[in-house]
């Protein structure tokens, strides 16, 4: 029996990192998953991995700030799997830099896809959950989302944002008596292709933007950097029912920096 057993999922930024240890994760315990993700060919080889192990999965190209294609998400994970029960928000990027030289469509596009993606998936999740009986909404803030850092105060907002939004959300559905959970979840760092992304004007794709080893060294009191794994098993317990008195809270991995 696995932990999520039949259960429907939608892993979003699916196609790498973080997205991908959780769809992975999911599928092996048992969850039908829908990966969607811009990367076409990421997402893809995503499902074909999850496919590889006995597990069940789809994908789906997905822009998460536009809000039709949110309904069309939603729409066919319920009509090829006839339900919804957990939506593991996770799509998001990360564009660092001095706030005082930040243009205002880089700021309105980080925005754009880590908090407002967030709040549509939230928003369209909930009704197909309440029909399905049973949800478990996963938005990833960051540690990011708990201490501010220098240079990444736009970054700070957004996920930080998606940490109170969790909370609010959360209190709408007990409150409401509605049978979904919303918790949010803050990776530290995670040894992932996020890092040859940020601000690609200056580094060149797939050239390592941070020393993640050096930065593990010197800023985590473990000394160690994380894998998707290690944030993908903290979702999985979120999603399973082995977490139904968990909500509106943040499970924090991060190898002890917020500590």
């Amino acid at each position: 029996m696995g932990r999520v057993d039949d259960k429907v999922a939608i892993v979003t930024g699916g196609a790498s990192g973080i997205g991908r240890g959780c769809a992975l994760r999911l599928a092996e315990e048992g969850a039908k998953v829908l990966v969607t993700d811009i990367d076409e060919h990421g997402g893809r080889e995503t499902v074909a991995q999850i496919e590889a192990g006995g597990g069940t999965a789809d994908f789906l190209p997905h822009d998460v700030t536009d809000e039709a294609a949110w309904a069309g998400v939603i729409a066919y994970a319920l009509n090829k799997y006839q339900g919804l029960n957990i939506l593991v928000n996770n799509a998001g990027i990360g564009i660092g830099g001095s706030i005082l030289e930040m243009s205002l469509a880089d700021w309105q596009r980080q925005q754009a896809i880590n908090l407002d993606g967030v709040f549509l998936g939230v928003k369209h999740a909930i009704p197909a959950m309440r029909e399905s009986g049973t949800g478990s909404i996963i938005n990833m803030s960051s540690v990011a989302g708990l201490k501010g850092a220098a240079n990444l105060a736009a970054y700070n907002a957004t996920k930080g944002g998606v940490r109170l939004f969790t909370k609010g959300v959360a209190l709408e559905c007990a409150q409401s008596r509605w049978p979904i959970r919303v918790n949010s979840v803050h990776p530290g760092v995670i040894d992932t292709p996020i890092w040859t992304k940020v601000n690609p004007e200056f580094f060149e794709e797939g050239e390592n933007a941070v020393d993640l080893d050096g930065m593990a060294e010197t800023g985590v009191p473990t000394g160690e950097l994380g894998y998707p794994l290690d944030i993908a098993n903290g979702v999985l317990f979120l999603a399973s029912d082995e977490s139904r008195y968990i909500t509106g809270t943040e499970l924090v991995i991060d190898g002890g920096i917020s500590a």
